[in-house]
């Protein structure tokens, strides 16, 4: 286990610590740090501008969560019912998009909503007469960009938990009774929620921190916290200040997994039972 340590250790545990120390730091006069000990940047945090800005980037990147769920089951519970042999072909099309660079994704969408895109274009054909839709620069646009990138994860979180679903137990209920709308309800989605909660955890953490998307697709119209972040270390060089909003993603981040770990426990409890049942 010691090169898998090392690497979480110079890689994720030292960055980690050096952003905390940094935002317990002063900002210099004309940038940089002075090493003087203050709490006045975590108390800036909570302000009510910040705090907007926070509550906006969980409701983009809840928005962004629950919609790429709803479209991720499906593909993942049609990839489980499709032959083996297909299933990893329809798995290598699912990651498909993770062979370009995720800026080029981004900007792709820029080609597809922008008032002469193909979007309008498409609509023109069949039939619209209005004034072209102002699809880009909106929250929309950044919903759908932050959905689309991080859509195959979803799908494979969610696969991995369906293709361990033991078939006996769907045989089991419908033996007892239960229509195909009840098993699914009360079994195949109850006993995949750990799927479910990784996919969507793995998507809220990167939307919430991401800073690309909405400065491409949303166009500076809005901010979320991760360009706050990216503004103060690279624009405003108030580095404590962006080293505590960023501790700030690191806590929620902690809070999510550990509420995340809690819910995968119970439910292999729940499945382990419902194995020794069957």
């Amino acid at each position: 286990m010691l090169p898998a340590v090392a690497w979480l250790v110079v890689f994720m545990l030292i960055p980690c610590l050096m952003v905390l120390f940094y935002a317990f730091l002063t900002r210099g006069i004309y940038g940089g740090v002075d090493y003087i000990f203050t709490f006045e940047n975590l108390a800036r945090v909570f302000d009510p501008l910040y705090a907007k800005i926070f509550l906006t980037s969980a409701r983009i990147a809840g928005l962004a969560t629950l919609l790429a769920i709803l479209i991720a089951y499906p593909a993942a519970y049609a990839i489980c019912l499709a032959p083996k042999k297909w299933q990893p072909v329809l798995l290598f099309f699912a990651v498909l998009p993770f062979w370009s660079n995720y800026l080029i994704r981004t900007y792709a969408w820029i080609v597809l909503l922008n008032r002469e895109g193909l979007v309008n274009n498409l609509l023109k054909s069949l039939g619209y007469t209005g004034e072209p839709l102002s699809l880009l620069y909106s929250e929309g646009a950044v919903i759908t960009g932050l959905v689309y990138n991080y859509l195959p994860f979803v799908i494979l979180a969610i696969y991995s938990s369906l293709s361990r679903l033991n078939p006996e137990l769907l045989e089991a209920s419908r033996d007892l009774g239960a229509n195909a709308l009840t098993t699914f309800w009360r079994v195949t989605l109850r006993l995949t929620m750990p799927g479910i909660a990784a996919g969507g955890v793995f998507i809220f953490v990167l939307s919430i921190g991401n800073f690309v998307t909405p400065a491409v697709l949303g166009g500076g119209r809005f901010q979320m916290i991760g360009n706050v972040v990216y503004d103060q270390f690279l624009t405003a060089n108030d580095w404590p200040f962006g080293a505590a909003l960023g501790m700030a993603l690191i806590v929620i981040m902690i809070v999510l997994l550990l509420l995340q770990a809690r819910l995968t426990a119970h439910f292999a409890g729940e499945r382990r039972e419902a194995n020794d049942g069957a």
